[in-house]
């Protein structure tokens, strides 16, 4: 208690005796003015009092407390003090009359001393004419021996609850799972009311449903909606004067029909002829309710059947009698197939052979058959018929096996032309290679001499995986020359007719014999070798990780990986002020650590960000490119993200609803508001067949060591920026061009194969290897084709040196697919090629950007759009449709959570738009809500480097 010793009219008298400890008679003192303590004529005389002990300051047991004033009642103010001569009140600086006071005296039976109680009334009226730069205040001020002590100051203040909300609730209508949010704004009060809300006019509890939420500025928010959700909606407000109700809302959550599944087709409709099938479904999946709308498409399905009409059997007309037999029997037969029975006819009717007696009965005499006692020139005759027709038979097949011979050799060169497009109907050729000499001069230890008795079989694709296949049919100088190796290769006509055969290898197996190496370059096959030339990426030294730093402080910045379409959204302010972190970003270019669980692939690259033990107050926003046709019918795509201990969790399905993070699906990209850095990945499953992954298709060239030979390689990648420049960094590591514009192939997953062919070849200037035209990649191999890029190569041989010119085409297709062209056109000299670039742009000339140039939105602007936004409004032109206007529809409770949900969906349309920066769309979007007359399409350069100019100077930069 702040104490201080008052002035007296007679202060040497008084002070005197108050030193001494003697008693004084209250007549003495005189009453202080309102004024002050003054002796003036118009003081009055305190009443008699017995004096406290001498040498205590007043303590206050009680202190007056605020208070309200309702309608026209006083309100009573009251203090108790001890020990105390007296105690006046002090209200707006003035003393109160001693008459308005009324004072009750006891004794402390535990100290003795003497407590004094004081109250005094204050009406209406008399704070409404105190018309003072705060509010109306009152003060107890008492007295003892040795000085006075004040109690705290107690405001009183007119309650009031005016009666109409600044805003009632609005209806609304929504679909089952959809956010409700109901907004109210209480009427103005003193003291502030309480909000509480009704459904049906009972009252709502969120702590008990955690799907509701009331703490948002009184605002109602049930984030996902249920049937049981829908009813009146009342907000009631509440303080000591009185209680308002607004206007009801009414909710009504209403579900959408959904069709059922199709039943079977039902059986035709007639028995014989042309006629229809039919099947049906009902819009009970779930049934439209409260007002959703029906199921859209037809309910019932028809189309055309054609039953077979049973067909009768008939005969065809009798063969001729046969010979005559040693039992003097001939017969002759007859066939049920003029027409034969079909769809359930009758068979025909009758015997189908008939024999009879050839002789007229003369065959049989004295009991022998006739043929024992005929002449012997019958028996000459049959001899010279059957040997005549042996010699025929036997000219017949030398005639044949001649012609077979002819042909061959004229074929000898170039067994069947599968340069044209008539090479993709003979399928995947299988090779069948099988060493005939003992030797082979070119190994690289001619004294080891191969063994003969281990063997390789090769069957399948011509694009292999296995590290030996590939080391076995890259090295071209181990089967030189072209004699020791024997092709035994189906024609396309064998493959027609359906004729397969397995293809083996024998040859030798030696550890040492096949060199090994990181710097091994494309291997060519020599011109003499027939074997198609084959390789995969996985032979060539690849880095691991590529990665990325910078450092980031409260102004934020974006972190990009060039070319790759991996970003990192760094938002105003997630960094506290006066703290800075170097923040990194890496892709996994080895192998996926996340390993596939049943139909699941994976369909993004591995990102880290961190450091881990990094914490940000606001969102930041992670960009990763996938390569899945999005969509929610044939895909169920997942966020997952790799614990400390090398595991692999699920954090949310694109289309789930959580307040943990958020995720924004894009057709080549996914966005993800996160609040933790770590390893990131997206998963895909296919729910239907007509899932499709989204492959990159590319075509490079380069010479080989032969100078007749030249090299395509055709590439077939993820649709990922990333996956595309890891073939580009090899083909540049390799001496590869690009020779056509790469595109885009939807592969589907059907389980159908992919096959690659080189079509069109000038037939005078260049020639393809036999049979190696036309290569075909099982489904699983580009199914999880991001394991390893597919790589399948061609060999062309150019006839003379003068060639320099190349024209073909490469046609990459799906079985019951999608199909792409790739047209070559180029020359092989390398002064007269035309370069290609790999990327038409790069993502950044700096991969670190901070601060205000970083983002797209200046910071002055920003800062108005979040104000106006974030402040609910009636008409339901708040953040919710800012959201609305950019796409973003779903899960809006995880924006409902944020401080800014405004500054949240502004950092998302950073994100999406890094490259374009349309800002052109988003103020078309909020011109279109009407809130901000905000011309962001016109703003200029200068205008944009003063705002971040005063921006940075705002903050100390």
């Amino acid at each position: 208690m702040k104490s201080s010793q008052p002035s007296f009219s007679r202060p040497g008298v008084v002070s005197a005796l108050l030193s001494h400890g003697q008693a004084v008679s209250m007549d003495c003192i005189l009453m202080p003015s309102p004024s002050g303590f003054s002796g003036t004529d118009s003081g009055e005389v305190l009443p008699e009092s017995v004096p406290s002990a001498p040498g205590t300051l007043p303590h206050f047991i009680e202190e007056p407390d605020d208070a309200y004033i309702i309608k026209s009642n006083p309100i009573a103010l009251r203090c108790k003090a001890r020990p105390a001569m007296q105690i006046f009140f002090k209200c707006n600086g003035e003393w109160v009359h001693q008459n308005e006071h009324v004072s009750e005296e006891s004794l402390d039976e535990s100290s003795g001393l003497k407590v004094r109680e004081v109250f005094i009334n204050v009406t209406r009226q008399q704070v409404e004419d105190f018309h003072g730069p705060e509010d109306y205040w009152c003060q107890c001020v008492a007295w003892s021996h040795l000085g006075t002590s004040k109690s705290r100051k107690a405001s009183v203040r007119i309650a009031y609850l005016r009666k109409n909300f600044e805003q009632d609730p609005q209806g609304r209508e929504v679909p089952i799972e959809g956010m409700i949010v109901l907004h109210c704004r209480p009427p103005e009060g003193v003291p502030a009311a309480e909000v509480e809300w009704l459904k049906n006019e009972e009252p709502i509890d969120s702590e008990q449903d955690e799907n509701i939420d009331t703490r948002a500025d009184h605002n109602l928010i049930i984030r996902q909606a249920r049937l049981s959700d829908s009813g009146n909606y009342t907000c009631t407000a509440a303080n000591i004067v009185a209680k308002r109700r607004s206007l009801s809302a009414t909710v009504v959550v209403y579900v959408n029909g959904g069709w059922s599944s199709w039943t079977e087709w039902s059986a035709c409709n007639v028995r014989c002829g042309r006629g229809w099938q039919k099947r049906s479904r009902t819009c009970t999946n779930p049934a439209p309710l409260n007002g959703g709308a029906f199921c859209e498409g037809m309910s019932v399905q028809k189309i055309t059947c054609t039953s077979l009409c049973p067909v009768d059997g008939s005969w065809e007309v009798w063969s001729e009698w046969s010979v005559c037999s040693p039992e003097c029997e001939h017969l002759r037969i007859r066939e049920c197939t003029a027409p034969p029975p079909r769809n359930g006819g009758k068979f025909c009717e009758g015997l189908s052979q008939e024999s009879e007696n050839c002789t007229d009965g003369l065959c049989i005499l004295d009991k022998k058959p006739l043929h024992e006692i005929k002449p012997q020139s019958i028996e000459n005759a049959s001899d010279i018929a059957l040997y005549s027709g042996l010699g025929a038979a036997v000219v017949a097949v030398a005639v044949l096996v001649i012609g077979v011979t002819l042909y061959r050799r004229s074929q000898s060169d170039y067994g069947v032309d599968v340069i044209d497009s008539s090479a993709l109907t003979g399928g995947f050729q299988t090779f069948n290679f099988k060493t005939v000499r003992q030797g082979n001069s070119l190994l690289l230890n001619p004294a080891m001499q191969p063994d003969l008795t281990v063997s390789r079989t090769y069957s399948g694709p011509i694009c292999l995986q296995d590290p030996l296949d590939k080391e076995l049919m890259t090295e071209s100088s181990l089967f030189n020359p072209l004699s020791d190796i024997k092709v035994k290769v189906q024609s396309s006509f064998m493959v027609s007719l359906g004729v397969s055969e397995r293809a083996e290898y024998h040859g030798k197996n030696h550890s040492g014999t096949f060199p090994h190496g990181n710097n091994r370059g494309f291997s060519t096959v020599h011109p003499r070798n027939k074997m198609p030339y084959i390789q995969n990426l996985s032979s060539f030294p690849t880095r691991t990780e590529l990665r990325t730093t910078g450092v980031f402080g409260h102004l934020g910045g974006r972190l990009v990986m060039p070319n790759t379409g991996v970003s990192l959204l760094i938002p105003h302010g997630a960094i506290p002020e006066e703290n800075s972190w170097e923040i990194y970003m890496s892709i996994n270019q080895g192998e996926p650590s996340l390993q596939s669980e049943g139909s699941e692939v994976l369909l993004s690259p591995e990102v880290t960000c961190g450091p881990p033990e990094m914490i940000v107050t606001t969102p930041f926003a992670l960009t990763i490119p996938h390569c899945a046709d999005v969509s929610s019918e044939h895909w169920n795509i997942h966020l997952k993200k790799r614990t400390q201990q090398g595991k692999w969790e699920e954090v949310m399905s694109v289309e789930d609803e959580s307040t943990s993070c958020y995720c924004l699906l894009d057709p080549f990209a996914c966005h993800v508001l996160l609040d933790s850095f770590g390893t990131y990945a997206l998963t895909g499953e296919p729910i239907t067949d007509c899932a499709v992954k989204q492959l990159k298709v590319a075509v490079f060239g380069c010479m080989s060591c032969n100078s007749l030979d030249y090299n395509l390689r055709v590439y077939c990648v993820d649709n990922t920026p990333c996956a595309f420049q890891e073939v580009v960094s090899d083909e540049r590591h390799q001496g590869g061009q690009l020779l056509e514009e790469p595109k885009l192939l939807h592969f589907k997953g059907n389980t159908f194969s992919l096959q690659i062919s080189v079509l069109d070849i000038p037939p005078f200037l260049w020639r393809i290897k036999p049979f190696t035209a036309c290569q075909e990649v099982p489904f699983s191999r580009v199914w999880c084709s991001n394991r390893q890029p597919l790589h399948c190569a061609f060999s062309l041989e150019r006839y003379t040196p003068t060639t320099t010119q190349l024209s073909c085409k490469i046609c990459i297709r799906q079985l019951k697919g999608h199909e792409q062209i790739l047209q070559v056109q180029t020359s092989i000299l390398e002064s007269e090629r035309e370069t290609i670039t790999f990327f038409a742009q790069e993502d950044s000339a700096f991969p670190a950007q901070t601060g205000p140039k970083a983002f797209k939105i200046p910071y002055s602007i920003r800062q108005r759009i979040c104000a106006t936004f974030d402040t609910p409004n009636a008409k339901g032109k708040d953040w919710q449709m800012l959201a609305q206007k950019n796409s973003i529809n779903r899960n809006l409770s995880y924006f409902a959570t944020q401080s800014s949900p405004s500054a949240v969906i502004l950092n998302l349309w950073e994100a999406r738009h890094q490259h374009d920066g349309d800002l052109d769309s988003l103020a078309c979007a909020l011109e279109e809500i009407g809130r901000t007359h905000t011309k962001l399409s016109n703003i200029t350069e200068s205008q944009l480097d003063e705002a971040d100019f005063n921006y940075s100077r705002q903050n100390g930069l």
